[in-house]
């Protein structure tokens, strides 16, 4: 298989950012499993309750540690939808490392916020995820500052993979995990951890089907782009496969599934009702993949990542009253 990070990386990272991150809680909540339903024990993993309540801040925080002393100096740049820019201004600010962010234009503008709060500067140009991607390749050339890419990077993957090392350690009777796929890092993460960890565990993933090239792409056995990636989990919202995750995906992953964007919202009700957590979009897609996938995972114990609570008022406001 080919494994873009080993299980030493992932030991690494977890090393580097044990002073910064502490671990996030597994939790059981019975009226989660009722919710699913088939007999299936649904534990969740509160990535919520990180710094910038998502489970990118881990990812951040291993490319920043990782870093020689002359590369934090240059400053690091990425492009984003949220989570990943917030993960790295968040982890500049605690590094003293200058950040630049790049963000598709009507980008979430609670996102944007935090973003600045952390001291990151935030340029805004694109349409969308793949765009912003480009103008923060030419911020490279033009100021000589460091990639963060937040998929093609093996430190990045090796960040995203602690969570998955956790979530095993953590659960004594695991079977399956479901989740979410934007890039690839948390997936691409969760089977390194599980291989290494736990062998017999299976790993499916879950996309937004109004962003499913890499869903479309597993299916296909086949790398496909798409001309949009239209979806409110803009965690998500990508139209293309990666270099680092894909093969890993290709031949790791169990099974693949694309949601709506209605049950994608029923997911965060469904959170908020049996767990009273938030969820954004992303964050819920865990769930929502396991409410695609009862009848094949009936009666197992299933872990889902609840990676990410970032959702704005307005969207909330529409997922609360089912106006999405």
């Amino acid at each position: 298989m080919s494994w873009p990070i080993t299980w030493d990386d992932v030991v690494a990272a977890r090393r580097r950012i044990a002073p910064y991150l502490q671990p996030t809680p597994l939790r059981h909540y019975a009226p989660l499993d009722e919710a699913v339903g088939l007999g299936i024990r649904v534990l969740v993993k509160h990535e919520n309750h990180l710094p910038t309540n998502a489970f990118k801040a881990r990812n951040a925080i291993a490319f920043m540690t990782a870093l020689e002393p002359a590369q934090k100096t240059r400053g690091v740049v990425a492009a984003t939808r949220g989570n990943h820019g917030a993960g790295l201004a968040w982890a500049g600010a605690e590094l003293g490392v200058p950040v630049v962010i790049c963000v598709p234009h009507g980008n979430n503008p609670e996102k944007n916020a935090a973003m600045r709060g952390y001291g990151a500067e935030l340029i805004e140009a694109g349409r969308d995820y793949d765009e912003a991607v480009e103008v923060a390749k030419r911020v490279v050339l033009d100021r000589g500052m460091m990639l963060a890419h937040s998929t093609n990077d093996a430190t990045i993957i090796a960040g995203a993979a602690t969570l998955g090392a956790e979530l095993c350690e953590q659960a004594p009777e695991l079977d399956a995990i479901v989740v979410a796929v934007g890039g690839g890092s948390q997936a691409v993460g969760s089977l390194v951890a599980a291989r290494a960890l736990r062998p017999d565990v299976r790993v499916y993933g879950v996309q937004a089907a109004n962003a499913a090239a890499i869903h479309d792409s597993w299916h296909a056995k086949t790398r496909l782009t798409r001309d949009s990636a239209q979806t409110f989990a803009d965690g998500l919202a990508t139209r293309a496969t990666y270099d680092l995750t894909w093969p890993a995906l290709l031949e790791g992953l169990t099974g693949f599934v694309k949601v709506p964007e209605s049950l994608i919202a029923e997911a965060i009700r469904v959170l908020m009702r049996t767990t009273h957590n938030l969820a954004e979009g992303a964050g819920a897609a865990g769930l929502a993949g396991l409410l695609a996938l009862r009848e094949e995972l009936a009666g197992k114990t299933v872990a889902i990542v609840l990676s990410g609570s970032n959702i704005d008022e307005a969207t909330l406001r529409r997922v609360i009253t089912g106006d999405l």
